[in-house]
């Protein structure tokens, strides 16, 4: 039941929501997963170099001469181990610019594709204030980055496999401005909106109608989209201004994702 105010106006939820056992939910949500609180501590896995951080930063140092130049993009990359987001077998791969299996059919993005939509989205965002919503969780790696960026973030994920990983992976940061959802990414999660910003890691043939929705005024969505002027539906990478008067898109460079879809499994 929506809990209100007495001045009649819902309140959305507490902060740090608590660690629950999630389950299937209908398409309009998801259940939160806090990860603040976890103390068992989390074994990096061993690569080499790994352990100095100098492979990390020399991952960064290529991303900046790729031109991604926003600097809390840059430091956020810098803080966050994508070793630890990655299966032990391929930890040796975790900082080359390439995606990786991640289980279920998907994948962890190339670090460079990451850091331009996190630029893109910021780029479109005044500071770090506000709540925005990740569409697909994955291992949870961009949800760590997005931790770094902004004040609050929600990230829903359709798959229970990659949701339970996310919030394995997450634990020992204890980002208590992280929250992990489980359910209908297509449906976004108009509980905890409006966002001031909304990145997804999916792509479909629209964006969907609630993601803009639950957009606030002034705020900037960041999607691949399939579109039709591509030869083969190839996905471009679409961002989307929402304003008083309306939302203006402009469309960029091609990019490869996994097809966005609904439901949960």
């Amino acid at each position: 039941m929506t809990q209100r105010h007495p001045s009649g106006a819902k309140v959305r939820p507490a902060f740090p929501a608590r660690l629950v056992s999630v389950e299937p939910v209908a398409a309009s949500g998801g259940k939160l997963a806090s990860i603040r609180g976890y103390t068992q501590s989390h074994v990096a896995p061993i690569g080499v170099g790994l352990d100095s951080g100098a492979v990390r930063q020399k991952m960064v140092a290529k991303i900046a001469q790729g031109g991604v130049n926003h600097p809390r993009v840059l430091a956020a990359l810098a803080a966050i181990d994508r070793d630890r987001f990655v299966d032990s077998a391929l930890v040796n791969q975790a900082y080359e610019d390439t995606s990786l299996p991640i289980g279920l059919g998907q994948t962890i993005s190339k670090p460079s594709v990451v850091a331009r939509m996190l630029a893109l989205l910021c780029d479109g965002v005044a500071g770090r204030a506000g709540r925005v919503l990740e569409i697909g969780t994955g291992c949870g790696y961009q949800a760590a980055l997005l931790g770094q960026l902004f004040d609050e973030v929600y990230s829903i994920e359709r798959l229970r496999g990659l949701h339970d990983k996310a919030r394995d992976n997450l634990r020992h940061l204890r980002l208590a401005n992280v929250h992990l959802l489980f359910g209908d990414g297509m449906q976004g999660y108009a509980k905890g909106a409006p966002y001031v910003g909304i990145i997804a890691a999916a792509g479909g043939e629209a964006i969907p109608a609630c993601w803009l929705n639950q957009l606030a005024v002034g705020g900037r969505l960041v999607a691949p989209v399939c579109a039709a002027a591509l030869n083969g539906g190839e996905q471009a990478l679409v961002v989307v201004d929402k304003t008083a008067q309306g939302v203006r898109q402009t469309m960029m460079e091609t990019v490869r994702f996994v097809p966005l879809k609904s439901g949960v499994a």
